[in-house]
């Protein structure tokens, strides 16, 4: 049985006066329709030719995702005509739905709505930007996979570097994202994987090396001594204690209760991946904690989550650290001012300062135990950032002469 593919302009109305694009796909006396999501008014839309007019301001870009779409639909046509299967108004429908039926847009919906269910908050609310950013490079207007090609992809790093302004991590970080509702369309079958734009020959991923910094021994002293108001010195409080509790995260530090200490030891589970363990409390850290009252909401030691009813809502629990940590990280930048640091200081930093000064003092395999990795490769390549020594006798061994 023929199928036609014709596109129209459904009599749809919205509130904003436009009408929804869509192919109209007839098998027999059957039609089917696949909307396009994108909404023109009348008079933006030649009936006769299936053409937008050249008056709309996008014509070029919905033109060519027309013809790319109708030839998508007609392949598919085609396909089911070579391979002798039943060409049913019904199959018809159920083929290309399955393959046209869902844009760029909507997967990355799927995505980020799965990264909220899994509690991963933090990775939703960095992601969800680049997202939008990719949306807004398209002007607003839904993308099918087919459409995503090296030559797009070009185009948008092109964009973000010149009119964003954005280091190139940040590139990477949005292509990883594309990357990854591509990845999640193809295992979902809403993609075709002959569309892949990435890997050798089209666009290739690799994240630029970028300088970890961290505090000196000495600077750290000076941090440890510094006279400071009582916002400063909270937040001197939570960056020493990750310190000296091998640069634990953030999210771990605000998220410490008195009864993860128990004889001299502080017992937790990280929350990036869960892996438990123990380290002994300093006599440092066990200064700072005499400062903070038992009797907290919570049984939190710091009072920074103090405010929320309960900590069973992941999202809600994230959220909010974020807002802390960004609260946390103004105070010390206030604080690197008023001692004179030539480098940034923020709560990742107690990380980095940990990994510089124990680069020449601890095997890499305690290392690795105390930042709970589960590979050393991921210790070693961390640490790879923080060990000078050998790089540094190197070159005294030729200029010293």
């Amino acid at each position: 049985m023929d199928s036609t593919v014709k596109v129209v302009l459904r009599k749809k109305k919205r509130e904003d006066g436009s009408y929804p694009l869509a192919l109209r796909v007839t098998t027999g006396r059957t039609s089917t329709y696949i909307y396009l999501k994108q909404y023109l008014k009348e008079g933006e839309w030649d009936t006769a030719s299936e053409r937008v007019k050249k008056s709309h301001p996008n014509s070029v870009w919905l033109n060519n995702l027309i013809l790319a779409r109708k030839a998508e639909v007609n392949d598919q046509i085609l396909q089911l005509a070579t391979q002798k299967k039943d060409t049913t108004a019904a199959v018809v429908r159920k083929t290309i739905k399955r393959d046209v039926g869902i844009g760029f847009f909507a997967q990355a919906q799927i995505y980020t709505d799965q990264l909220e269910k899994n509690g991963k908050f933090n990775r939703k609310s960095a992601d969800l930007p680049r997202i939008n950013r990719f949306k807004e490079f398209l002007k607003g207007n839904e993308i099918s996979f087919a459409d995503i090609n090296p030559g797009l992809l070009r185009q948008f790093q092109a964009y973000l570097r010149s009119k964003r302004k954005v280091t190139e991590r940040t590139v990477v970080n949005h292509l990883v994202v594309i990357r990854t509702v591509f990845n999640q369309a193809i295992t979902a079958g809403v993609a075709d994987s002959k569309h892949y734009p990435f890997g050798k020959g089209k666009i290739a991923i690799k994240f630029p090396d970028s300088a970890r910094i961290g505090l000196t021994a000495e600077e750290v002293k000076l941090l440890e001594d510094a006279e400071l108001t009582a916002g400063q010195h909270h937040a001197r409080n939570l960056w020493l204690i990750s310190f000296y509790f091998a640069g634990m995260r953030v999210s771990d530090v605000l998220r410490l209760k008195w009864s993860d200490f128990q004889n001299d030891r502080l017992y937790y589970s990280m929350g990036k991946n869960l892996k438990a363990g123990s380290l002994k409390v300093p006599e440092k850290a066990m200064k700072i904690l005499k400062q903070y009252s038992r009797d907290s909401a919570h049984n939190l030691v710091f009072p920074d989550l103090g405010r929320l009813v309960s900590l069973n809502n992941s999202n809600a629990v994230q959220s909010y650290i974020k807002t802390r940590v960004k609260s946390c990280n103004d105070y010390l930048k206030q604080i690197a001012e008023g001692l004179g640091f030539s480098k940034p200081l923020t709560m990742h930093i107690a990380r980095h300062t940990f990994a510089q000064i124990s680069s020449d003092k601890i095997p890499v395999n305690i290392l690795q135990r105390l930042y709970r990795h589960s590979d050393i490769k991921t210790t070693m390549g961390y640490q790879s950032n923080f060990i000078n020594k050998a790089t540094d006798d190197a070159l005294d061994a030729v200029i010293n002469i």
